[in-house]
């Protein structure tokens, strides 16, 4: 499978994610796969299953939307946005988002051996907190020129 094709299928898989799918990380992920975020240092399928199963815990609806790709024979860069609703808020809330990127890298099958997740946990989530937020944005206000 060439590395567009596997962006592709991965695509797919994570605009269509849910816990019920969560399962299917063996078709696109290997076995030793590594897994970074800001939050998580991971290697192998079940603990990056577990990331993602989290995610289902703490957030309602979260859906991720791909809005842009780069494609190589290396890997790719994936632009996306995680959209979701705070827990609790199901239908009441205006969604939130996460804007970020995912670099990937392939191994010889096409499938993802390095996945690491660039997105700023400070301004996409700690300055919407009740309490901590205005806080980060003081210090936001604070340190710019």
């Amino acid at each position: 499978m060439n590395n567009h094709l596997a962006v592709d299928a991965l695509i797919a898989f994570f605009e269509g994610l849910s816990p019920e799918t969560v399962a299917r990380f063996p078709e696109y992920y290997a076995a030793d796969a590594c897994f970074k975020d800001p939050f998580n240092e991971v290697r192998g399928l079940q603990p990056i299953q577990h990331i993602f199963m989290h995610l289902f815990k703490q957030v309602s609806d979260p859906r991720f939307v791909v809005l842009e790709r780069v494609v190589d024979e290396q890997g790719a860069l994936l632009v996306w946005e995680l959209r979701y609703r705070a827990r609790g808020q199901r239908g009441k809330a205006e969604p939130q988002v996460i804007r970020g990127a995912s670099h990937l890298r392939f191994d010889a099958d096409g499938k993802v051996a390095w996945h690491r997740d660039y997105w700023d946990a400070a301004e996409e989530l700690y300055a919407r907190l009740p309490g901590i937020g205005w806080l980060m944005r003081a210090l936001r206000r604070r340190l710019a020129a």
